[in-house]
């Protein structure tokens, strides 16, 4: 090999290695000088296309994904506490989004005041695990919490804590309730239509939505817009059903939905559908009654009035002399007695 100046690097090394000592030398550093611009043009290429093919990639995989663990991080703390006097008590809590629940419960009734005793809590009467303790008597009472993470409607439920078996308080945790509540049916007509309303009270967590069902047997089916039939129209507090050309099939139960981020309130009515006639039935039945009552009436009258006829004819001339009226005899009588002065 020959002498080279390495004016370009580890690139110019690179070429002297593989020249021949035939070459002249300026013959070899021009192509040195060239074989260095295109050694370094390719590793520039690289960089720019791994920088293109970066911004491409999407850094939130499935697998490094967790969203649950930020949502629960920022979560707000809610605190309810109870103090129970007697042997149980009730108490409902309403919320609207997923929550980091702690309930305190207090119990001051006990009149063995024994140091300690046993206490536990319990989801929809059952005992849930590893929360079976011992808390000791301090200020006459007894005090216990539990912390609960509530981020689903599947969270929800009746939660107790129990004291031993002698005391116990319930926390219900539900959504929002419809507080109206339809005892009696809507009551429309074939062919006809009719608006359904369900609404939620202003002073509670406005819905995110609301959603509408028909039962079908023991299916809930959900009701969505179809033109000519269902119109739905949700405004804030308050939904309404639109049901056009009614038919036998849309009789039953339709139950709306609030829709809150924890789960959904839900209410129902009864829709019952009956043809025109139908309102006409009671005032019918009356007027076939009385139809039939004055029947009665004018046959019996005609009947009465035949044996009346039937009895004047059977009687004899001279009964019928001897039953003249008064007016008539007496009449009878003045003319006999002025043919007798006369002769």
């Amino acid at each position: 090999m020959g002498n080279f100046r390495d004016e370009g690097g580890g690139a110019g090394w690179l070429y002297h290695a593989v020249c021949t000592d035939s070459e002249e030398p300026a013959h070899r550093e021009d192509r040195g000088t060239i074989t260095m611009s295109a050694s370094w043009k390719q590793p520039l290429f690289q960089i720019c296309l791994l920088c293109i093919c970066c911004r491409h990639i999407n850094t939130n995989t499935l697998g490094s994904t967790k969203a649950p663990q930020v949502l629960t991080t920022a979560l707000k703390t809610t605190v309810k506490s109870v103090v129970l006097k007697g042997e149980n008590h009730t108490e409902e809590i309403q919320l609207h989004e997923p929550v980091n629940l702690t309930l305190a419960c207090t119990w001051t009734g006990n009149q063995k005041k024994l140091p300690n005793i046993s206490v536990y809590w319990t989801k929809d009467g059952k005992t849930i695990q590893d929360t079976q303790r011992s808390v000791q008597l301090e200020n006459e009472q007894y005090t216990l919490k539990q912390d609960f993470r509530i981020v689903s409607e599947q969270d929800l439920g009746n939660y107790s804590c129990v004291f031993e078996t002698e005391a116990q308080i319930d926390f219900i945790l539900a959504a929002p309730q419809i507080s109206e509540v339809r005892d009696k049916p809507i009551v429309s007509y074939l062919g006809d239509f009719v608006v359904i309303y369900c609404k939620m009270e202003e002073t509670k967590p406005k819905p995110r939505t609301w959603t509408w069902y028909k039962v079908n047997g023991t299916e809930k089916i959900l009701v969505v817009e179809e033109p000519h039939r269902y119109e739905i129209h949700n405004e804030g507090w308050k939904t309404k059903l639109k049901i056009s050309n009614l038919t036998d099939e849309d009789s039953g139960f339709y139950y709306c939905g609030a829709v809150y981020r924890i789960g959904t309130s839900v209410s129902h009515v009864e829709l019952k559908i009956i043809s025109f006639i139908e309102p006409l039935k009671p005032f019918l039945t009356i007027l076939a009654e009385v139809i039939v009552l004055v029947t009665a009436i004018l046959l019996y009258e005609k009947i009465h009035s035949r044996k009346n006829n039937t009895e004047e004819e059977n009687v004899p001339n001279g009964d019928q002399k001897n039953e003249l009226p008064q007016g008539e005899a007496k009449e009878l009588e003045g003319n006999t007695s002025m043919r007798q002065r006369k002769v």
